[in-house]
């Protein structure tokens, strides 16, 4: 596929729901995307391909419901979402290196964010993926306390030990130590 810079989107751009015949684009999208943490994360933790096909058919049996963007016929951004419990989780946000930068990942967060019913949003994310963080702080996601992000990831993700102690959370709204407990134990946050 040749990658061209395309407009940053203005209006409403069309946000559409991934399906089975997305499944190459999906995960060109993911495994062109993710070389930015070759490096960045734990030596261990990082492979090629990042996502094999095997891996996204999981997560997709497991409940990840995949949105896309596209420039012409081109899947060129993907973000998953998951309900899980009593919140919604962010999964697998990736858009291609030449498409970043143009607002397309607040699209997909924007869309992805309007739960119904309205529901606590929570997004893991790799410790050291500073530039993740930064973007999920940017479209209004707070880091949770750091003591709550293990019983989070215990509780939300299905991880192995290893990606979870480098990992941390965040959550749209903000959630104080109580209020993540409450949402554990299973209600709403508290407070």
């Amino acid at each position: 596929m040749s990658e061209h810079v395309i407009p940053r989107p203005s209006g409403s751009v069309d946000v559409r729901p991934c399906d089975p015949a997305d499944t190459d684009a999906l995960l060109e999208v993911i495994n062109r995307a993710a070389v930015i943490y070759e490096g960045a994360i734990p030596a261990d933790c990082w492979h090629v391909p990042y996502m094999s096909r095997e891996a996204l058919t999981e997560e997709i049996q497991r409940g990840v419901r995949f949105f896309g963007l596209r420039a012409g016929d081109a899947l060129v951004a993907i973000m998953g979402m998951q309900d899980v419990r009593n919140a919604r989780l962010i999964r697998h946000a990736y858009v291609l290196p030449a498409y970043q930068g143009q607002g397309l990942g607040s699209i997909l967060l924007r869309h992805c964010c309007q739960a119904q019913p309205p529901r606590p949003m929570l997004v893991g994310t790799w410790s050291a993926a500073h530039w993740a963080i930064a973007f999920y702080m940017r479209n209004g996601f707070a880091p949770v306390p750091a003591g709550c992000v293990l019983p989070l990831l215990r509780c939300y993700w299905d991880i192995p030990a290893r990606q979870a102690h480098s990992s941390t959370v965040l959550a749209q709204p903000a959630l104080t130590v109580e209020q993540v407990s409450g949402l554990i134990k299973g209600g709403g946050p508290a407070g």
